[in-house]
């Protein structure tokens, strides 16, 4: 269950985007208001965890609905996976995720399913991914 609004989710976030969607593992998925480019608007990008970047999906939003009820997201989240992660993940709430030491971004975090994984507010995992994409940007 969801104890948030997209509205209410998207306060402070940043501009030309809307935040519609996320996933356990620090995973978001925003409508293109502009911030992903003009070419583009109105279409769903996904930031991955595992490689600090937005991605686009060039899916339409209601393509992308159509993809989370009956796309392969087996295949979408095959690296993000491990043994036993439906009953891991469905004992959280709408507004927790996992956290992952070794980070997923990292060489040492490729293989989630020996990652330590600890439950988070999904926000925290919000606030971490988009800092350590900032700080990637910098250092390239």
């Amino acid at each position: 269950m969801l104890n948030r609004t997209i509205m209410g989710w998207n306060q402070g976030k940043p501009t030309g985007m809307l935040l519609i969607a996320d996933d356990v593992l620090g995973g978001f998925y925003a409508l293109n208001g502009g911030a992903f480019g003009q070419e583009s608007l109105g279409k769903v990008f996904y930031f991955a965890p595992d490689k600090l970047q937005w991605q686009a999906t060039n899916k339409t939003y209601s393509e992308f609905l159509s993809f989370c009820f009956s796309g392969n997201l087996q295949a979408f989240y095959r690296n993000l996976r491990w043994k036993g992660w439906e009953q891991e993940v469905s004992a959280l709430t709408g507004a927790q995720g996992l956290a992952c030491y070794p980070f997923l971004f990292t060489e040492e975090g490729e293989n989630v399913a020996k990652d330590k994984r600890g439950i988070v507010p999904i926000k925290e995992l919000w606030t971490f991914g988009q800092y350590m994409q900032r700080q990637a940007e910098g250092s390239r």
